[in-house]
């Protein structure tokens, strides 16, 4: 129950997060942004992970899961800009949120227990998200549906990945003292992949605060996942983190008015049902 409790709480903090993106990535870009909100929320997290973080005790490892973490999450995170910017939320949604099935079967064949009923769970989850993304939003227009598709399925599989590295790492070492190099990593990626592609990387100051909350609430979401690592049946908080794009779709409803039929709010109850059952 503690592992789908994490894995909401990193949901929520994300669905906000996503709602920012929307906004932020059109007049920031997409490199600049990703790279100032993995930037701004280490920064954040840094005094709790060195006053807190165990870094002696952590085996060679634990430190090699967190530093592949990285470079996953930041092929996703750069996925999940790249296609909120492009396409909107139910064209991006269903396939990003599908990565829970990576997940399971990571968790399966690991040698976890893994029953039926789970399994038909996550299958709830992820219909209930795509239901809820493809009847909310407006399309992408045609030219750009393609590429809104490539960098939706680069960023799910990126997530599912990431995650279960990351609570690989954790179930290893301290918490605290893994978000360092995981997070290290997918900075020096995201600025290398940018450097690259000789893409701007410095975001306007007007935009520093919001980027700064946005950094916050990506490290405190991260931090949930990964820490699940910690506790019985991992897997749970990355299927339940997956609802992100359902929680930017309520958020959407509640905070910008945007109108949600009968049938939707249904799948959204039916979705956190489903969750719920994986406590069971």
């Amino acid at each position: 129950m503690i592992s789908l409790s994490l894995g909401l709480f990193a949901a929520f903090f994300w669905a906000v997060h996503d709602l920012c993106v929307r906004k932020v990535s059109a007049s920031v870009g997409v490199f600049s942004s990703l790279i100032a909100v993995l930037v701004l929320g280490t920064l954040v997290i840094t005094p709790f992970a060195v006053g807190f973080g165990n870094f002696a005790d952590a085996p060679l490892l634990a430190y090699r899961y967190a530093i592949t973490a990285g470079v996953f999450y930041a092929i996703a995170g750069l996925g999940l800009y790249k296609a909120l910017s492009i396409g909107p939320v139910r064209l991006a949604a269903p396939i990003i949120g599908a990565y829970p099935i990576l997940s399971m079967t990571w968790a399966a064949t690991s040698g976890g227990a893994v029953e039926p009923l789970h399994w038909l769970a996550v299958i709830v989850v992820i219909a209930g998200v795509g239901y809820i993304a493809i009847t909310s939003d407006a399309g992408a227009s045609d030219g750009s549906k393609g590429w809104a598709i490539f960098w939706s399925m680069m960023s799910g599989p990126g997530f599912a990945i990431a995650f279960a590295l990351s609570q690989e790492a954790t179930a290893l070492a301290d918490e605290w003292a893994m978000m360092l190099p995981m997070r290290g990593t997918a900075i020096v990626a995201i600025l290398g992949i940018a450097l690259v592609m000789r893409a701007p990387i410095l975001p306007r100051w007007g935009a520093v605060w919001i980027l700064a909350i946005m950094g916050s609430l990506d490290a405190l979401a991260l931090g949930a996942v990964s820490g699940a690592g910690n506790f019985a049946n991992p897997e749970f908080a990355a299927v339940a983190a997956s609802t992100f794009g359902l929680i930017t779709v309520v958020l959407a409803a509640i905070f910008l008015h945007e109108q949600m039929r009968g049938a939707q709010w249904i799948a959204v109850v039916v979705v956190f049902a489903a969750i719920g059952t994986l406590g069971l």
